[in-house]
């Protein structure tokens, strides 16, 4: 114990930690030392215990960088217990659970009803009951039988989404013809909702059809195999699946393909069978960007003359009663988190309690203009981080983060950092693998998962990052928009399992994912330059605390001196209230209003705001003097325009019509390139080396849309392209648009995403996002030349929009539609002798698996285990592809036939 102890003093490696025990009878939580904690790795005193001048190494993949010390963390009381603060919401309301047995809170119960299937898989997912304010919100009046709408309000991590899941459970479940729709703000959000779902109903069958429902002779029909299950589709930008009404059950969606699924429904009279919609984030009502779809599709909803139950969530609303008296909803609040919470704010080297930096004092010296503010003196640091010797650690904000984060990860838990940019979220990573147990400090099966990680990014057709191939071995990550959805999903999964001990995600992407971890750290209290809104802070917050997995969770907000005032305040603010998202400056009342009368949903005139959109052309007046839709005002709304952008490609496509370029791909490729948000920073140095390559044919192109080599090439050396009027803004607009679309052709023609990103100076993120966006933009332009009775036109783009899907050239259209076999693989396939679906479905599995060996975009690592692992996957792999080709070459013999 004495050589602990003077150890503990020289070193400071067992410092105190607030990564506490806490039992079930204990109302306060203890403070422990890191020795006494879950301590997985076997640490070398030789790399851990050295002097921090000390020039350590260790190697990454392909580059070596110098080892790191963190700060220690010292308590500066030892006799102060963590006691939560009142911002973690835990306060003693009725829906506390007590040690009374209550057997409403079990999923068997009488009153909700609920099948015997449905009830074994939610206990299979480890819910085997419910909380106390869950029971209280399901039985609210009218909920349970559908007849009432629901708006409420729980903390993250509190169990919301339950209550929501189970009301639109029933909806199906009760009504086979019934259909729901749940949606949410993020496509990541969708994706895990969907496999959740999928889990929930799992060999769930519904009640077969009656005899009359099929006019009487429903043994002549042919049963789909799945036509008692319960499909669930997720729609989303990026998605493969067209929306289609009658292709499932519950659908998750997106904003805009909820929007799209409605109108659609409206449109073709099929909206009677919508029983229930469920708005996650409710409160993003207001967001300035999206929210008004949001409010959009509720208004419509209530405008229908059958009744669809509305449930609205959200663990930020301020003015719930509001958004209630909107939607004629029960109103239920709860404060309930099954995991407390325990608040920090950092400063200066000090840890301090959230609940005691209420307020703060200035100096005496205020007036001076190098003054500065301290806490209050009754603010009392209970811990401290001792300063580095090391030059890259002598920012007291990054110290701070990266002696957090390794205390947390030493003490064998997980960590979530939010950083306020794609820049910092890396370079966070990189600083704190640095200072992390490396592979002799490590059990070797979690350096294999490890290595097994970096080879599934490997797999993902692009070069590894070399960031990442740096930060994976000592278990860390970056999660944000620069990289790609692949690469988002491997590391959360990662994560998840416990493979990665810490992800740096950017603050813009704490409501899009869900990671939960022991201790969240915010690297600061802004989102580029401006400061986050108190939603935004708790939605950060909110990710501390795993069920099942911790006792506790954590945040410690870090904030630099001149922050100080500005993040005290916004860490005791109250949430705004949230407020229409139609009244914004950007005029998505515009939107709305055309909407409305192109879905026939009102007959009331609305003279002032609806001059503009008879100025655009999108709506005119009958005989009757009610407003109807124009052609070009329902083919905005087919195609899920903004009217300012659906003006903008009316006026492309009517040009287009003149004298579209068919003997090549650049002005298909321009037209399917989105408008939405067109802000891209252009290189024009790249700009002007990719238009001097360019073909006759994409030359004329850029001729026709009125782009000029000579704007180009002065831009190139460093001119300003001018948006003063409104023709110079859609100008530059036409050119942005024009660079995407030179993108858009090299991925056509199968050059990876990694290879487009890094030609065109663009994280490869954002060039996944323009390649799955594009292919829902080009539906849309398709339903836009539809409507507007340009069939020649659409058939064109219509026949174009596969090669979109296939991200590669017509050659391989057909091989693409095999599952596992887009772009580079169908190339090397082709290459390879398999040129038809038929060949592939002719061919063993075994034979296959060499090529798809050589698809491989790299040569990975070849131990004797390590192979035959590899081989195995490679095998399964070859049988699914073999399976789906010889679904498809059967579908294409049954066409033959019928067609002879």
């Amino acid at each position: 114990m004495n050589k602990v102890n003077a150890m503990e003093r020289q070193q400071g490696l067992f410092h105190k930690t607030t990564v506490e025990s806490v039992t079930s009878q204990q109302r306060h939580f203890h403070t422990t030392t890191v020795a006494g904690s879950k301590r997985p790795y076997s640490e070398t005193p030789s790399a851990h215990h050295a002097e921090p001048n000390k020039r350590l190494y260790f190697q990454g993949i392909g580059r070596v960088v110098p080892r790191l010390i963190a700060s220690s963390i010292v308590a500066l009381d030892a006799a102060t217990i963590a006691t939560p603060s009142e911002y973690s919401q835990r306060k003693a309301i009725s829906a506390t659970p007590t040690s009374i047995v209550d057997r409403s809170l079990s999923l068997s119960f009488s009153r909700y009803c609920l099948p015997v299937p449905l009830v074994n898989n939610l206990n299979a997912l480890g819910i085997k009951e419910i909380y106390p304010w869950q029971k209280q919100c399901l039985l609210g009046p009218g909920l349970l039988d559908g007849t009432k709408n629901l708006v409420y309000s729980a903390p993250t991590g509190g169990g919301k989404s339950l209550v929501a899941d189970i009301l639109m459970l029933k909806r199906v479940l009760e009504d086979r013809n019934a259909k729901a729709l749940l949606i949410l703000p993020y496509v990541a959000l969708v994706q895990e909702k969907v496999r959740w779902l999928r889990n929930i109903v799992q060999d769930i069958k519904r009640k077969p059809l009656e005899t009359d429902e099929r006019g009487g002779n429903a043994w002549i029909w042919q049963k789909r195999p799945d036509e008692d299950d319960i499909r669930v589709v997720g729609f989303f930008g990026g998605g493969k699946i067209r929306a289609t009404w009658s292709d499932f059950d519950i659908a998750v969606c997106t904003f805009e393909k909820a929007n799209m699924l409605i109108n659609t429904a409206i449109d073709d009279c099929s909206i009677t069978n919508l029983r229930t919609v469920v708005l996650d984030e409710l409160h993003m009502v207001d967001d300035d960007q999206r929210g008004y779809l949001m409010e959009l599709i509720a208004t419509k909803l209530m405008s229908l003359e059958h009744s669809v139950q509305i449930i609205g969530m959200s663990a930020t609303l301020a003015n719930i009663e509001a958004l209630s008296t909107w939607l004629d909803a029960h109103t239920y609040r709860t404060f309930y988190r099954p995991i407390p919470v325990q608040e920090y704010l950092v400063h200066e080297g000090k840890i301090y309690p959230a609940s005691t930096t209420r307020s703060i004092l200035k100096n005496p010296s205020q007036l001076q203009p190098d003054s500065s503010l301290t806490l209050r003196l009754d603010s009392r640091p209970v811990r401290a981080i001792q300063a580095s010797q090391h030059k890259e650690f002598q920012d007291p904000v990054l110290n701070a983060v990266v002696a957090l984060a390794n205390e947390t990860v030493r003490s064998g838990y997980g960590v979530l950092v939010f950083c306020s940019s794609r820049q910092g979220c890396e370079s966070d990573a990189r600083f704190i693998s640095r200072v992390l147990p490396q592979a002799n400090e490590l059990d070797p099966s979690v350096i294999e998962k490890r290595l097994d990680l970096l080879g599934d990014l490997r797999n993902l057709s692009m070069d590894l990052d070399p960031n990442l191939a740096e930060t994976i071995p000592a278990g860390v990550a970056f999660h944000h928009a620069g990289i790609t959805t692949e690469e988002r999903d491997l590391i959360s999964t990662a994560y998840d399992t416990g493979v990665l001990k810490v992800v740096v995600a950017t603050c813009s992407l704490a409501a899009g994912i869900n990671l939960p971890a022991r201790r969240v750290i915010l690297h600061n209290a802004r989102m580029g330059r401006d400061l986050i809104g108190p939603s935004m802070l708790r939605q950060m917050r909110g990710r501390a605390g795993r069920k099942g997995k911790d006792e506790v969770g954590e945040t410690y907000l870090c904030c630099r001196k001149c922050d100080l005032e500005d993040v005290v305040e916004l860490m005791h603010a109250d949430l705004p209230r949230v407020s229409s998202g139609l009244t914004t400056d950007k005029r998505r009342i515009q939107r709305a209003l055309l909407e409305v009368v192109a879905s026939d949903l009102i007959q009331e005139h609305v003279e002032s705001s609806l001059q503009d959109l008879l100025k655009m052309g999108f709506i005119q007046c009958d005989n009757l003097d009610s407003y109807v839709a124009t052609q070009l005002g329902k083919a905005v709304v087919a195609s899920s325009l903004e009217p300012e952008d659906g003006a903008f490609v009316h006026r492309e496509m009517k040009r287009a019509l003149q004298a579209f370029v068919l003997d090549g791909e650049m002005h298909v490729l321009y037209t399917f390139t989105p408008v939405q948000s067109l802000i891209v920073s252009i290189n024009w140095q790249i700009f002007r080396s990719e238009i001097e390559a360019l073909d006759d044919s994409g030359l004329r192109v850029m001729m026709f849309l009125g782009l000029k080599p000579t704007v180009v090439n002065r831009m190139a050396q460093g001119g300003n392209l001018k948006e003063s009027s409104p023709d110079e803004k859609e100008r530059a607009r036409v050119y942005r648009r024009f660079y995407l679309a030179l993108q858009l052709k090299d991925l056509c023609n199968e050059m990876p995403v990694h290879a487009v990103a890094r030609k065109y100076d663009m994280p490869r993120g954002t060039v996944q996002t323009l390649e799955q966006t594009c292919q829902g933009f080009a539906a849309g332009m398709i339903k836009f030349c539809q409507q507007m009775g340009w069939g020649a036109m659409a058939a064109m783009l219509d026949h174009f929009s596969d090669r979109l899907k296939a991200g590669a050239k017509t050659d391989l259209l057909a091989l693409s539609k095999v599952t596992f076999i887009k772009s580079r693989t169908a190339r090397v396939f082709y290459d390879n002798g398999f040129k038809s679906v038929a060949s592939l479905a002719n061919a063993s599995p075994k034979e296959l698996v060499p090529i798809l060996m050589q698809a491989q975009p790299t040569k990975l690592r070849v131990k004797s285990k390590d192979g035959q692992k590899y081989a195995e996957k490679l095998l399964a792999k070859a049988q699914v592809i073999a399976d789906s080709a010889n679904r498809l070459w059967q579908v294409e013999m049954q066409q033959d036939l019928d067609g002879d």
